[in-house]
């Protein structure tokens, strides 16, 4: 039963609306009152039934749920045959949970995608040189393994044979692939996108830098799985209560009638919906703003940060390295912008994307021969030119000499957070273009309002250099910032500022972000990030606009703010009913039922002003 319940409880959800619906048209259209009543019976009975067979799975282990208090509520309006009230309150809660849960079950999916990440084969070196195919779970600590151009580093390890560049952007969230030479450390889950190596084995499946990766965001997902509602808890003192005055009042009374008005003005149909219905304007004020908030826990806990640590690739810049700098040591300018342009167009490097984009539609010339060199760059001849286009490794392999000046300036260019991109033309060193990714346009305003706004640390976690992320701190005012850190440190950071009391939000777009995205009270990731950053965090901005998060902030606030509002105007009510039906004798359920009604219809009207809500 609870599995076919699991199964259809949405469309026994949007049965019973169309019937409440068809009911009151019913009414009004053919004034016929019958048939309406007849319809709104048929709505309870559907619409309580799961609500029913809820309650019943509770109190077999002996916990009074909300589910317990509709259920009470639906058989009292059916003694006194108030079936408007019955499918109403039945729906009502029904939808409610369905707006709390909707989105949950899509990051389970984000384990799957994950492990896929990591290859199910490796090739590792025989006795006679040879190299195998063997399964990855055949793979020990210092077997020798071999990794071609575009293959998925397998393992943990060290080069010991070979070069090329990976792609790490799983593991530090940076766009710019590595050079990777003798003795440079590799992980397992990153791509080698040229070049061919050689790596001995240090850590395999579990114990690698990926694997702890994926045990992070499994851990955090368990975690936030058993939350509770506010609601859930409430109701644990608050059903019984009802249930008992209802008892105590037939015992003193005699009067049936009274227990059971008791019993269904005790049950705040406002309560049942106030927190749902401020949820859903919540979340479709955040919605129309490019806001996605993953049910109500997140707007309580979002309203109350007080640390948010950002990644900073793809989150505090674009994500897209660009030309930031340019010098050159030659009077014709165009002739060495022609000549580099023709090389980079070969490449499909990201820092030649980046130099191609910035130099537009430079004329460019006809390319005889191109010898890439792993790790350093392109060597072309062009009409009777050698042309060296790559970074200082390449420049010395060929014998570039650099001046002072030119020394003192991919020096600097280095300090300011530059990837340095040489050309030399015959063996003269010709142009250095510093490239960096930028920081996003207006993020330090958007910085300072959320300071304004209560959150007292804005941290920055990078896997970049550490020269690099102090000046993107310094420049957007940063409370502290630290850089080369692996996922795991990252995750380990968080844990280590909720140890502190501190509510933390992590902003990041990376699948080496989703363990903190998972572990942080609050994880919100760029909408053009990974998949998998995305459904293990709690809120998403979409179309990556950073400039939503003080917006989102506000709003959270603003919710949580109406949702206490909806929950004191409910239980006041339910208090009023209560004494006016015990110590008056003008309160009858007509006029109890009418303000009942009225205080469903304040709490929807009071939520609907999230709507409205904007920034301030």
């Amino acid at each position: 039963m609870q599995k076919w319940l699991s199964r259809y409880r949405n469309w026994l959800t949007t049965v019973t609306g169309i019937l409440i619906i068809l009911a009151f048209l019913t009414k009004w259209l053919w004034h016929n009152g019958q048939i309406s009543a007849d319809i709104l019976l048929i709505a309870s009975l559907v619409g309580g039934f799961p609500i029913f067979i809820q309650a019943f799975q509770a109190l077999k282990v002996k916990v009074i749920s909300i589910d317990f208090l509709v259920t009470l509520a639906i058989l009292g309006a059916f003694v006194i045959q108030e079936f408007e009230e019955s499918a109403i309150v039945s729906f009502l809660f029904l939808f409610g949970a369905y707006l709390e849960q909707r989105t949950l079950a899509k990051t389970r999916s984000a384990i799957k995608e994950l492990v896929e990440m990591v290859p199910e084969t490796a090739f590792r070196q025989i006795d006679n040189g040879e190299f195998e195919e063997v399964f990855i779970d055949e793979v020990d600590k210092e077997d020798v393994l071999l990794v071609k151009t575009g293959g998925k580093i397998p393992v943990d390890g060290v080069v010991v044979a070979g070069s090329g560049t990976a792609n790490e952007a799983s593991i530090t969230g940076e766009a710019i692939p590595v050079a990777k030479r003798l003795n440079d450390k590799v992980f397992a889950g990153t791509i080698l996108e040229n070049g061919t190596i050689q790596l001995r084995t240090e850590k395999v499946g579990e114990e690698t830098t990926f694997g702890k990766i994926i045990e992070l965001v499994e851990e955090a997902q368990d975690t936030k799985s058993k939350a509770e509602r506010f609601i859930d808890k409430f109701s644990k003192y608050y059903t019984p209560a009802v249930l008992v005055l209802a008892i105590v009042i037939w015992i003193l009374s005699r009067n049936l009638e009274l227990a059971v008005t008791i019993l269904v003005l005790g049950c705040p149909g406002a309560l049942v919906i106030g927190v749902p219905v401020s949820n859903v304007s919540g979340i479709g004020n955040g919605a129309r703003n490019g806001i996605l908030f993953k049910g109500s826990e997140v707007i309580t806990d979002f309203s109350k940060v007080d640390t948010i640590l950002f990644d900073k690739t793809g989150t505090l810049t674009y994500g897209n390295p660009q030309v930031a700098q340019t010098i050159y040591y030659s009077y014709d300018k165009p002739f060495v912008d022609r000549l580099l342009v023709s090389v980079e167009k070969e490449s499909n490097h990201p820092l030649a994307k980046a130099i191609v984009t910035h130099y537009g539609q430079t004329k460019t010339e006809v390319i005889d021969t191109t010898e890439v060199v792993q790790g350093g760059g392109i060597v072309a001849q062009i009409q009777q030119h050698q042309v060296l286009v790559g970074n200082v490794y390449l420049m010395k392999q060929y014998n570039v000499s650099f001046t002072s000046q030119m020394q003192s300036d991919i020096e600097a260019m280095e300090v300011a957070g530059n990837s340095i991109v040489l050309t030399a033309i015959d063996g003269q060193l010709m142009l250095a273009i510093g490239v960096r990714d930028k920081i996003r346009q207006g993020v330090k305003d958007d910085l300072d309002t959320i300071k304004k706004i209560g959150v007292k640390n804005l941290i920055l976690l990078s896997g970049d250099n550490q020269g690099t992320v102090d000046l993107v701190a310094q420049e957007l005012g940063l409370s502290e910032a630290y850089g080369q850190l692996l996922p795991e440190d990252k995750a380990k950071f968080v844990k280590k500022r909720q140890a502190k009391g501190e509510i933390v939000v992590f902003v990041g777009d990376g699948i080496n972000d989703s363990p903190s995205l998972a572990l942080a009270d609050i994880g919100i990731a760029m909408g053009s990030g990974t998949d998998v950053a995305i459904e293990t965090s709690n809120v998403v901005l979409m179309n990556s606009d950073f400039h939503r998060i003080p917006h989102a902030i506000g709003l959270a606030k603003a919710t949580r703010r109406n949702m206490i509002e909806n929950i004191v105007i409910a239980l006041l009510v339910v208090i009023v009913l209560l004494i006016s039906v015990l110590s008056s004798s003008w309160m009858n359920m007509a006029i109890g039922m009418f303000v009942h009604e009225g205080s469903i219809l304040v709490v929807i009207l009071n939520a609907m002003r999230l709507l409205k809500y904007k920034s301030k």
